[in-house]
């Protein structure tokens, strides 16, 4: 790592910050399954729920956009 100029970070770091920027810019979960090596999504899902969580959330806050758009141009 020092070599190419990168912080002192293990590999597992590396992955880890993939998968979670994968995931929070849209990719569904099979794709980052197939792309970190997980044999199952279910298991990506567990590692990475906290990611997931907030996604959950931040489609919410959407769709109440959404919606309360809808309303106002009913209006």
């Amino acid at each position: 790592m020092k070599e190419i100029g990168l912080p002192d970070v293990r590999f597992h770091d590396m992955r880890h910050t993939f998968a979670v920027l994968s995931l929070q810019n849209g990719d569904d979960i099979k794709t980052v399954q197939a792309n970190v090596g997980h044999a199952t999504a279910a298991f990506t899902l567990d590692v990475y729920g906290h990611v997931s969580q907030k996604m959950q959330k931040d489609s919410a806050d959407r769709m109440q956009h959404y919606f309360d758009g809808l309303q106002a141009g009913q209006k």
